[in-house]
C-alpha cells in the first residue's frame, strides 16, 4: 500500500502521542483519575523526587491545577528542588511529614499567596538553604482568609520563617527553626491562632503580632514551646524575645514555654487588654514579662519565672502605660544585669499586685512606682524572700498613692518596706514604723522577719 505525505504525518503525530503516553506521566488518566478521589499527586505533572533539576514550572501547574479543580495535591515523600511558587485559592498541599523536602532555590524562594481564601499546608519541609540571602519569608501570605499551615518544619531561612500580613486562620504543630529574623511575624490579623508550635534557634524573634496602627487584633498564642533566641540585629529590647505583641489589642498569650531569650519572653507594647496566663518563663536576660509604653489593660496572672534580670515590668505611665492586675505569679532568682535591675515586680499605674511569690531579688522585691511616676497601686497578700528590700515605694513630691498591706516579707537586707526616691532608700523600715509622715501611701498589717 502506498502511503501519501498527509497519512505518514498523521501516523507519526499519532505514534510520537503514544510513546510519550507510554514513557512519561500518565497525565490524563492519572489526574481523571486522582480527580474523582479529591487527591491530585505531583508525580502526575512530571514532578519527581530526588533529582537535580529545578521543577518550579511543573510544580506550579499542579498547584493551580489542583486549585482550580478544588482537589487536594499531595507530594510523596522525597527531596525536591523548586523556587517562588504561587498559591491561589482553594490551594490544599499536603506531604509526609518530614520526608515531603522541598529545597528552596533563589534570592525570592519562596510559597507565596495573595488575596485569597481556603489555603491549607500541611505535612511539608520547606529548607530555605542558608546560605542563600532570601528576600522575603519562606512561606508569604497577604490578605489570606482561612490560611491553615500545620505539621510543616520550616527552617534555613534567612529573613522571616513565616510572614502572615491581614490573615486569619491557624499555625499550629510546626517546627521553625535556624531563621535569620523572626520565625513567625504576623501583622495585621484577622483572627489568627497560633498554638502547639516548636520555634528555636532564631536570630531576633521567635514570634512577633503587630499591627501597623494600634487597634483590636484578637490573635490567640498558646501551648507553644520557644527556645534560644537571639538579638543579632542588637537594639534594646526591640529584639532577643520569645513573643513581642506591637500595637496589637486584646492578645492572648496563654500555657507557652519560653525559655532562653537574649532579652524577653513575652513583650507588649502599646498592647491594650493584653492577657499574659500560665507561661512558664525561665533563663531570660532582661525583663521577662514586660508591659510598656502607651497601653491600657494587662492581666498578667499565674506565670512560672525562674531566672531573669526582672520578673515582670508593668511600666512607662509617662507614654499612658496603665491598668494592670498582676496576681498570683510565681517569680525567682533575679539577677543583676550590668549592676542593675534585679527586681520581682515593677508597677505604676492603676494596678494591682496580689498574691504573688517572689523569692532571690538582688534589687527589690516589687517596686512600687519610680520617681513621679505612681499612681493607685494596690499591693496586696505577696509574699516576699530573700530580697535586698521587700517593697519599695516612690514618696516624691508628684508620686500618686500607693495602699500596701498584709504582705509577708523575710529575709531582706536593707528591709521590709521602704520609701524611695527614684533608686534612694528613704526613713526607717516601715514594715517596722509608721508610713505616715508620707503623704501618698497608706502601709499596715505586714509582717517583715
Amino acid at each position: 500500500m502506498t502511503l501519501n505525505r498527509r497519512q505518514i504525518m498523521t501516523g507519526a503525530a499519532g505514534l510520537g502521542a503514544g510513546l510519550a503516553a507510554s514513557a512519561g506521566p500518565r497525565t490524563a488518566l492519572a489526574q481523571e483519575s486522582d480527580v474523582k478521589t479529591g487527591i491530585l499527586s505531583v508525580a502526575s505533572f512530571g514532578v519527581q523526587p530526588g533529582i537535580k533539576n529545578d521543577q518550579t514550572k511543573a510544580f506550579q501547574q499542579a498547584i493551580d491545577a489542583a486549585a482550580q479543580r478544588s482537589a487536594v495535591l499531595h507530594i510523596p515523600g522525597g527531596e525536591y528542588i523548586t523556587g517562588k511558587l504561587i498559591l491561589k485559592s482553594n490551594t490544599i498541599i499536603t506531604g509526609v511529614p518530614g520526608i515531603s523536602i522541598l529545597k528552596l532555590q533563589g534570592d525570592d524562594a519562596s510559597l507565596v499567596a495573595k488575596s485569597a481564601k481556603n489555603i491549607h499546608l500541611l505535612g511539608l519541609v520547606l529548607d530555605g538553604g542558608s546560605s542563600i540571602q532570601y528576600k522575603s519569608a519562606l512561606i508569604s501570605a497577604d490578605d489570606v482568609d482561612g490560611l491553615r499551615i500545620r505539621d510543616c518544619k520550616i527552617s534555613a531561612g534567612t529573613a522571616n520563617g513565616i510572614s502572615l500580613n491581614t490573615c486569619s486562620g491557624l499555625i499550629s504543630d510546626n517546627e521553625i527553626s535556624a531563621i535569620k529574623l523572626t520565625g513567625l511575624f504576623c501583622n495585621n490579623s484577622t483572627g489568627l491562632d497560633i498554638s502547639h508550635n516548636h520555634i528555636h534557634n532564631c536570630g531576633n524573634n521567635a514570634i512577633q503580632i503587630w499591627r501597623s496602627s494600634q487597634g483590636e487584633d484578637g490573635t490567640i498564642v498558646t501551648h507553644n514551646r520557644i527556645d534560644a533566641i537571639r538579638a543579632e540585629a542588637g537594639g534594646s529590647g526591640q529584639n532577643g524575645n520569645g513573643i513581642n505583641v506591637f500595637r496589637a489589642n486584646s492578645v492572648q498569650i496563654t500555657g507557652n514555654r519560653i525559655t532562653n531569650c537574649e532579652f524577653t519572653a513575652i513583650r507588649g507594647n502599646a498592647a491594650s487588654n493584653i492577657q499574659i496566663i500560665g507561661n512558664s518563663c525561665a533563663r531570660l536576660g532582661e525583663v521577662a514579662i514586660y508591659a510598656e509604653f502607651g497601653f491600657e489593660g494587662a492581666l498578667i496572672a499565674n506565670n512560672l519565672i525562674d531566672r531573669a534580670a526582672t520578673g515582670i515590668s508593668v511600666t512607662n505611665f509617662n507614654e499612658g502605660g496603665r491598668m494592670a492586675v498582676i496576681q498570683g505569679n510565681m517569680v525567682r532568682n533575679m539577677f543583676l544585669r550590668n549592676g542593675k535591675r534585679g527586681t520581682g515586680i515593677g508597677v505604676e499605674a492603676d494596678a494591682i499586685v496580689s498574691g504573688n511569690v517572689i523569692e532571690g531579688a538582688p534589687g527589690v522585691g516589687i517596686q512600687i512606682g519610680w520617681g513621679k511616676f505612681l499612681r493607685d497601686v494596690n499591693a496586696t497578700g505577696n509574699l516576699i524572700r530573700e530580697a535586698h528590700v521587700g517593697i519599695g515605694i516612690s514618696v516624691v513630691p508628684d508620686a500618686g498613692y500607693a495602699f500596701v498591706t498584709n504582705n509577708m516579707i523575710t529575709k531582706t537586707a536593707e528591709g521590709g518596706i521602704r520609701a524611695m526616691d527614684h533608686d534612694k532608700l528613704l526613713g526607717p523600715d516601715l514594715a517596722k514604723s509608721s508610713s505616715e509622715s508620707y503623704r501618698n501611701i497608706a502601709v499596715f498589717g505586714n509582717v517583715s522577719q
